[in-house]
């Protein structure tokens, strides 16, 4: 069991001891240092924050633990109850509130919690902002209201219908396509908050929906993390009923992942592909995505005469090039579509919305259109190092071992071969390069893993 204090928000483990796990204790102590931080930024009285949880068996505490520390600081609080990470995000600058917190730790099993940081854009705080956060934690310097001056509380329930409808008046988002196919879809909502705002969004776009663990019980029937050995049932579901695709999504509902006819896989990272291919096909610009995602969407990129540029690992950093380089798209190999046109985070359902849409321009079933894309396999092995190595200084060995090739220290050390790749980066908790690799077969890309790792104790 653990808590993970990090620039982003803070994770970890229900029960336990205090600054051990995610205990009652520092739920309202972070949730302090939040709003503390908000009211020492904020020129003006009268705060208000958007909060919104996932279907966990936690939540609910850990809501009500939220939402009394911020009243007691004096902060209004408009509560959207069970929602998504995407919802949450859109609802911030909607509601013109001065920031978020989303009550979810993602994909992470279900004795997981956690409080995720956005401003009042809707997007999560800088890496600099959020240690000013976590200072404010530790110092525990808060000041809390007086009984006249504690914060209103009001709930919201039109949340998804104002996210997906805002998804319907995109202009690249064609409904009437959409609804002329009669697509059949399978649902995998791992029993949390999708099962409630996919179905909605599906039945706007005329989608027959079959629901698998669609009830928001935050009994996560299967590992969460959208992966393919987690995935059975919803692969046989799609070949039993004679659909057209199968869609999963994790519990906060900012990562998706497709099924194709056949019950296969299409790739998590090929969904961030198949998006870009349809928008760059129609407006020239810039796709983005981190270091770690597959070179396909540099491929597709190219073949529309459009730039991709990487990032450093993380949301907040895509984000951040992505406005830098104006991107008409952008997210993470993991599923995660961003899609500035409606907000600068993670959102499975506009991801829905722009794959439907080009499935049915296409006219191909979703494995033909797969099979248009490059094939690339990726594998990810890692090495361990007594803790008296300097991995830096290792990292630093392996860039100059491979100057000759196109190499990137942005993050860590990526090395670009004519046909492969190769990603190295440190652990920030313990002595471990983390090694991922991408080429045109699974055997080659687990060979790259393992010659590096070679290459790395030939240097130590």
């Amino acid at each position: 069991m653990s808590l993970i204090k990090s620039i982003s928000g803070i994770r970890g483990t229900i029960g336990g001891k205090v600054n051990d796990n995610l205990t009652p204790l520092d739920v309202v102590k972070f949730a302090s240092a939040f709003g503390t931080w908000l009211q020492n930024n904020k020129n003006k009285k009268d705060l208000t924050l958007i909060i919104g949880r996932d279907a966990r068996i936690s939540g609910q505490m850990v809501s009500s633990l939220v939402t009394a520390t911020l009243q007691g600081l004096g902060i209004n609080v408009i509560d959207l109850g069970l929602s998504t990470t995407p919802t949450v995000e859109i609802m911030v600058p909607e509601l013109k509130a001065d920031g978020g917190i989303i009550l979810t730790a993602s994909h992470n099993p279900k004795q997981w919690n956690a409080l995720k940081l956005l401003n009042e854009k809707g997007e999560f705080i800088t890496g600099e902002n959020g240690a000013e956060v976590l200072a404010l934690a530790e110092s525990e310097d808060f000041n809390y209201a007086e009984v006249d001056d504690l914060g209103k509380y009001e709930t919201r329930d039109n949340a998804f219908d104002i996210h997906i409808q805002q998804i319907l008046d995109l202009p690249m988002v064609d409904a009437e396509a959409i609804k002329a196919k009669k697509f059949k879809v399978v649902l995998d909502a791992v029993n949390s908050t999708g099962g409630i705002a996919i179905p909605m969004l599906l039945d706007k776009l005329g989608c027959e929906t079959v629901k698998l663990y669609c009830e928001p019980t935050g009994h996560f029937p299967h590992n969460p993390e959208p992966l393919k050995e987690h995935l059975g049932d919803i692969c046989e579901l799609v070949k039993k009923e004679g659909a057209d695709l199968g869609v999963v999504v994790d519990p906060d509902v900012d990562r998706l992942a497709l099924i194709d006819e056949k019950g296969e896989m299409f790739g998590e990272e090929y969904t961030l592909v198949a998006v870009a291919d349809y928008l760059l096909k129609n407006k020239n610009g810039v796709a983005v995505s981190n270091l770690s995602s597959s070179r396909a969407l540099r491929d597709v990129a190219h073949t529309h005469n459009s730039e991709y540029f990487a990032s450093a690992v993380g949301e907040v950093n895509v984000v951040t090039l992505m406005k830098e380089k104006n991107a008409v798209i952008g997210g993470e190999g993991n599923g995660g579509i961003i899609y500035p046109d409606l907000h600068y985070g993670r959102d499975s359902l506009v991801g829905v919305a722009l794959f439907l849409t080009h499935l049915a321009k296409e006219n191909k079933t979703v494995s033909e259109l797969r099979a248009g894309y490059p094939g690339y396999f990726m594998g990810k092995k890692k090495i361990e190092l007594t803790s008296e190595i300097n991995v830096d200084a290792i990292l630093a060995k392996m860039e100059k071992e491979y100057q000759n090739e196109e190499v990137s220290t942005v993050d860590g050390v990526k090395i670009d071969f004519e046909n492969n790749w190769v990603h190295l980066r440190k652990s920030n908790t313990e002595p471990i390069i983390r090694i991922y690799t991408e080429a045109k077969s699974q055997e080659e890309a687990d060979q790259l893993g393992d010659d590096i790792i070679a290459k790395i104790k030939s240097l130590i």
